[in-house]
């Protein structure tokens, strides 16, 4: 028999990661990981950014696509792509919140989640409030 060898698919600490990598490259501000398995059922992560422009939160959002897509992860529902000021990228175990900086301050995430554990994420530059 022929021996099949299976890629693991990566944990879901690690999607997030490699998700706020990919928000990094396109220049994302105020990159913040919120673990929230042990206080919701939604996702165990999510991922939260601010794009200064409708532009660059769709850049940003096509930028996480295509490096999940790297690890065959597509995702389950997408929305607010068309309008750019929050494109929401559902991946199961990991949601991704690209927002504008305006959207970001009035829906407060991470206050709402402000249970689960919160982690910046630092990447190629430090993290800047918007």
């Amino acid at each position: 028999m022929a021996e099949v060898l299976v890629k693991a698919l990566p944990d879901s600490k690690a999607l997030a990661l490699q998700a706020a990598e990919a928000c990094d490259d396109r220049k994302a501000v105020d990159i913040c990981l919120i673990r929230v398995d042990e206080v919701s059922s939604l996702a165990d992560w999510f991922v939260i950014c601010s794009g200064l422009s409708d532009v660059q939160v769709r850049a940003i959002a096509r930028s996480v696509e295509d490096s999940l897509e790297t690890v065959q992860r597509l995702p389950l529902r997408r929305e607010g792509q068309r309008e750019g000021r929050w494109v929401l990228l559902d991946y199961g175990e990991l949601i991704v919140h690209v927002l504008t900086p305006s959207e970001r301050t009035y829906y407060d995430l991470e206050a709402f989640w402000g249970h689960g554990q919160h982690e910046r994420y630092l990447g190629s530059s430090p993290a800047q409030n918007p």
